[in-house]
């Protein structure tokens, strides 16, 4: 079952919700390696190699949870810069957000993401929706 772990970037400034989605992971048992980025700037950094040395979340099954509302550089500039990479364009991501825009969701859209959803109240739905991603993903094939 190893290869159909996925290395998941959480890119995220709120520290409840960062707690919320680790809290999800340990209860529901999800094994998946988790990132954190607290902005658009921390993710990309992350994302690519530096130096030589390669990227802090590997390259292979990559899912990136994005906020839309963040400081430096929000999600939408965040998914503008990542779909412009050669490299990155092709990584999933889902909005994972409280903006229930409709600009906010059709520009997320536009940049192709593979899903926005609305942040759950509470923890429960939170982590329901924790586990519906996971099963989801662990079935997709990726590259």
């Amino acid at each position: 079952m190893e290869e159909r772990i996925i290395n998941i970037l959480l890119v995220e400034d709120d520290e409840v919700d960062v707690m919320n989605v680790k809290r999800a992971f340990k209860k529901y048992k999800i094994t998946n390696p988790l990132f954190l980025a607290g902005n658009g700037i921390e993710a990309l950094y992350m994302l690519q190699s530096q130096n030589g040395e390669p990227p802090l979340v590997p390259e292979n099954r990559r899912l990136i949870l994005l906020d839309l509302n963040m400081p430096k550089m929000n999600g939408l500039e965040f998914l503008q810069e990542l779909r412009q990479n050669e490299e990155l364009k092709r990584t999933p991501v889902i909005v994972l957000t409280t903006s229930d825009e409709d600009r906010d969701r059709i520009e997320a859209y536009n940049l192709n993401v593979a899903g926005y959803i609305l942040k759950p109240v509470t923890f429960v739905n939170f982590a329901e929706v924790m586990v519906a991603l996971n099963k989801y993903w662990a079935l997709c094939e990726m590259p």
